[in-house]
């Protein structure tokens, strides 16, 4: 079966806000992602974090697990954590694409106040882009 969390989480530091710390945790969690069969997609902006996470109900829960004890954020909220019948994410690990520019679309300037429905709505939107 498989299972979609989508969550919201400040940055600590500066997370997320160089190429260079984008790239790490890119190249760490793609092959992460990769052997357990899970596909992600994340966002940077602003100094929040927004990220989809699809696979079976114990690998997506493993990474949840790590995620929480995660120092490079913290205030993480759950938007939205469900059985789907078909993956929305195909990579193991992408960026969504010019995240300024997705929630001016949907009438927000920042991640902190999204919600699941919004969120949902973001994931539409960059898999169109």
């Amino acid at each position: 079966m498989l299972h979609r969390v989508i969550y919201a989480s400040e940055a600590v530091g500066t997370i997320g806000e160089s190429t260079l710390s984008i790239a790490h945790i890119l190249g760490v969690s793609e092959p992460n992602n990769r052997r357990d069969h899970l596909t992600s997609c994340l966002m940077f902006h602003r100094g929040h974090i927004l990220q989809v996470i699809e696979g079976a109900r114990t690998d997506v829960d493993r990474l949840m697990r790590r995620l929480l004890l995660d120092p490079r954020h913290t205030g993480v909220r759950i938007l939205s954590d469900a059985t789907v019948v078909a993956r929305r994410v195909e990579s193991p690990m992408v960026l969504y694409p010019d995240p300024a520019t997705l929630l001016t679309r949907i009438g927000l300037a920042c991640i902190s106040g999204l919600t699941a429905p919004q969120a949902e709505t973001l994931l539409d939107m960059s898999q169109a882009a």
